[in-house]
């Protein structure tokens, strides 16, 4: 199913917004990010296509973990969850078109495909357990990886622009789900993908404050 029109949301969002840690809690969260950072730039370098499949995976699982966690949670309590969990839900969706997107263009390896899965288990049960405890600390660590998320497509989207990475036919998944014009070019996907994890790192952030004001469901 396609998404509504984004209303150019491209570039109404804010491509290099950064959330300055209030607490000890955010500066821990940050560097939680800028850790696997590292390990993300060793290992993929600027192959942004391969990488963009394993952060993708990745990140389809705080959606869930928190909107099944969020569901429980008002299940147990009787009561209303201010939305909360439809928008984690969309995001975990959104993540995994992005997912299904860049696996047309990369064509990742069955190296990568098993890396895909271990990074996935770890992380999900390290996520889950972290939203159990500290939720938090786990909106603040998804905002943060969002806004590595927006740099990382800046960065994909300046080699296409520089011709050092190939501007090839955007997948008909792509163009079904973003409403794409037929003759769009992966130049376009990426800015539309860049829109979307913007959106979601204003939106974790926007929780976590909420949290720390006292004022979630």
């Amino acid at each position: 199913m396609a998404r509504e029109p984004q209303r150019d949301r491209d570039e109404a969002e804010s491509p290099d917004t950064h959330h300055t840690p209030r607490d000890i809690r955010d500066r821990i969260a940050l560097r939680v990010v800028k850790t696997m950072r590292v390990f993300a730039d060793a290992f993929f370098a600027e192959r942004y296509g391969h990488r963009a499949v394993v952060l993708e995976t990745v990140a389809a699982v705080p959606g869930m973990v928190g909107g099944l966690l969020r569901h429980l949670k008002a299940v147990r309590h009787i009561r209303d969850d201010q939305g909360w969990i439809r928008d984690l839900l969309d995001e975990a969706e959104n993540e995994r078109m992005h997912l299904m997107t860049f696996i047309h263009v990369a064509q990742p390896t069955w190296g990568e495909r098993l890396l895909i899965m271990v990074a996935q288990a770890v992380f999900y049960n390290v996520f889950f357990f972290t939203y159990l405890f500290a939720p938090r600390i786990a909106h603040r660590i998804v905002g943060y990886l969002e806004e590595e998320a927006v740099v990382s497509y800046t960065e994909y989207l300046d080699e296409i622009d520089a011709g050092m990475q190939e501007n090839v036919p955007a997948p008909r998944i792509a163009i079904d789900y973003w409403g794409l014009p037929e003759e769009a070019r992966l130049r376009e996907v990426v800015i539309r993908v860049r829109a979307d994890e913007a959106h979601h790192r204003d939106t974790n952030h926007g929780f976590a404050n909420r949290i720390m004001e006292g004022s979630d469901p």
